[in-house]
Formats: C-alpha cells, structure tokens, sequence
C-alpha cells in the first residue's frame, strides 16, 4: 500500500461507525462474527486500525471480544433494555424541559415540520417511514435542547434498540398511540411548559417499554 493511500486508508473511529451504522439497521445482527479480514476487504483498512474499532464498540455494549472466537455483535436482552429505556427516560426527559426553555425558532419549526410528516405517516400507514420519522423526531428535540452531552451519552444507548424500533415496532395502533403522545408533546414545547414537557416525555418513552414488554417474545429468548 502506498502512502496516498494509507492517507486515503480509514480511521478507527470511522471503521466504528461503519460497524455501528450496520447493527443499527439490522445487517449486523446479534450473535453474527465480525471477521477481521471480511471488514478489512470491504473498508479497505488495516488490521490494526480493525481492531481498534472493533475495541471501541465493545466499550459501548455493541460488541462482544471473546479470546480464540474474535468479535460478534453483542445480544441485548430485555433486562438491559429496560435499563436503556429508564436512562433515556431521565435524558430526553430533561431535553423536552431544555427544548421548550430554550429551542431557537428554526429548531421549534423543525420539530413541527417533522410532526406534520409523522401525521402523514399514520394517515396512510407507514410504519417503515414512521420508525425513520421517530428517530428524527427525538433528534431534533435532543440536538435543539443543547445539551450535546446527553446527545452523545444518547447515540450510544439507542443504538442496541433502533433495529426492533425500525422493523417490527410500530403496527396502527402503536402508529397513532406514539404520534399522540408526540402531538402532546409539541403542543406543550410550543406553550414552554418546560415541566409538561418533562413529564410527557418521560411517560412516553415509559409506554414505549410496556409496548415492547408485551412483545418480548418476538424478540428475546
């Protein structure tokens, strides 16, 4: 390899998210051997950096390194979601209160913007789309809140969860059950009722839960 192109070569941190944007959309899944070689071919990479992103993963949860078998996507059990889930309760709870404080007018018409498209979504029953819709919605309230701390403490959470969200989460009901709450939700960040906010979002996320409780078996064993 020439120098132009170990310049050209990937980071670690790159190959990481690459590696991280395949398990959140379920084309890594859990279980599933992560060969060293396959990423190296495919990234271009080298073995070193490889490993380096492989390590950082597994400092997230997202990865399992085991001595003589390598590295795998980690399982996420339901105990675990639900430790995510009260996590993101308290983080994206105190986003709502931050977001109805201090959003600039872009990022509340943003967020509105975004709800009129979730509307759409369960006029003409579209779960696919609604699930791609959802992330963005919290997005938006999360980046606008400022607190780009819990933003990052954040990407890493979700992470584990977004591939049930993305495939099998969201039926009709479930559709209008979650657009209700974010209907709520925008009307009292409109209003700056930064408490409503709080305790809006966290009962929500707090349903979201129940729902996936309810369907544990489509999912863990």
């Amino acid at each position: 390899m020439s120098d132009a192109d170990d310049k050209r070569a990937p980071t670690g941190v790159e190959i990481a998210d690459w590696v991280r944007e395949r398990i959140r959309t379920g084309r890594f899944v859990p279980g599933q051997r992560l060969v060293e070689v396959d990423i190296i071919r495919q990234m271009g990479a080298s073995r070193s950096k490889v490993r380096e992103a492989l390590q950082r993963l597994e400092g997230e949860g997202l990865v399992q390194i085991e001595e003589f078998r390598g590295a795998s996507v980690k399982s996420t059990g339901l105990e675990e979601v639900a430790q995510i889930y009260r996590a993101r309760m308290a983080l994206e709870g105190i986003c709502a209160a931050d977001f109805a404080r201090h959003a600039s007018d872009d990022a509340r018409a943003r967020l509105c913007a975004v709800q009129e498209q979730l509307d759409k979504c369960v006029e003409e029953r579209a779960p696919d789309r609604f699930g791609r819709l959802n992330i963005e919605w919290h997005r938006v309230i999360v980046e606008g809140s400022g607190n780009m701390v819990i933003a990052e403490l954040l990407q890493r959470l979700n992470v584990p969860i977004h591939r049930l969200l993305f495939e099998s989460f969201y039926d009709s009901d479930r559709l209008r059950t979650a657009n209700a709450d974010h209907r709520a939700m925008v009307e009292l960040i409109m209003a700056r009722d930064a408490d409503g906010a709080e305790a809006a979002m966290r009962r929500h996320i707090g349903d979201g839960f129940e729902t996936l409780s309810k369907i544990e078996g489509e999912f863990y064993r």
